[in-house]
């Protein structure tokens, strides 16, 4: 955006030195049109005139030099806006690129998500409700995780090994009695490899 105004700047600077070139030349034209006309007669006259003609002449050189100058900071604007539009064309290539890699990979987890999902339904339908229900609320109030697997006397909820007098009533349990963490609450997972 800077670089696009500035070149609209430079070449709205180049139009108008451009301009006042064009004043001067004219003005000059014209004198000198007066002064080979002979329509002067006035030796004092045609002197101011040849005076004004040469300092005419003199200005235009000086406009015609900020005219290049304005033309060279223009073309270095120029250069500079097509650098970085293609620069921006390349970096909207590379997003429009990670635009569809992650619309692509957010189909494919919410595929999953829906399977999973059904997957949940069926499963919670063999569990008992009072049991379901404490796993919701667990899951509310543990970031989503209500149950964890009991590995090397280890929860794997909140990694923290269990008490031993903790470990010798888990043990005591039935297998379908519904044990917990002391630490965190969580369900927890028995399995053979969880130290009992």
């Amino acid at each position: 955006m800077a670089a696009q105004t500035e070149e609209s700047d430079t070449a709205r600077e180049q139009t108008k030195a451009e301009q006042d070139v064009d004043q001067v030349r004219q003005r000059a034209v014209r004198d000198q049109q007066r002064l080979d006309s002979g329509a002067v007669t006035s030796p004092k006259d045609l002197a101011n005139l040849q005076h004004e003609i040469a300092s005419l002449a003199k200005r235009q050189g000086d406009l015609e030099d900020v005219v290049l100058e304005v033309m060279e900071r223009r073309e270095s604007a120029q250069e500079r806006v097509r650098e970085l539009t293609e620069r921006v064309g390349s970096v909207q290539s590379k997003i429009d690129d990670a635009t569809s890699r992650r619309d692509g990979v957010s189909e494919e987890i919410d595929g999953e998500a829906a399977t999973v999902t059904k997957e949940r339904e069926v499963v919670a339908a063999s569990v008992p409700a009072d049991l379901l229900k404490l796993y919701d609320k667990l899951r509310g109030q543990q970031g989503g995780i209500g149950a964890a697997k009991l590995y090397a006397r280890t929860c794997q909820g909140c990694r923290q090994e269990l008490a031993i007098t903790e470990l010798n009533e888990i043990r005591s349990a039935a297998p379908d009695t519904v044990v917990r963490c002391e630490n965190c609450s969580r369900i927890l997972v028995r399995t053979a490899e969880s130290g009992l």
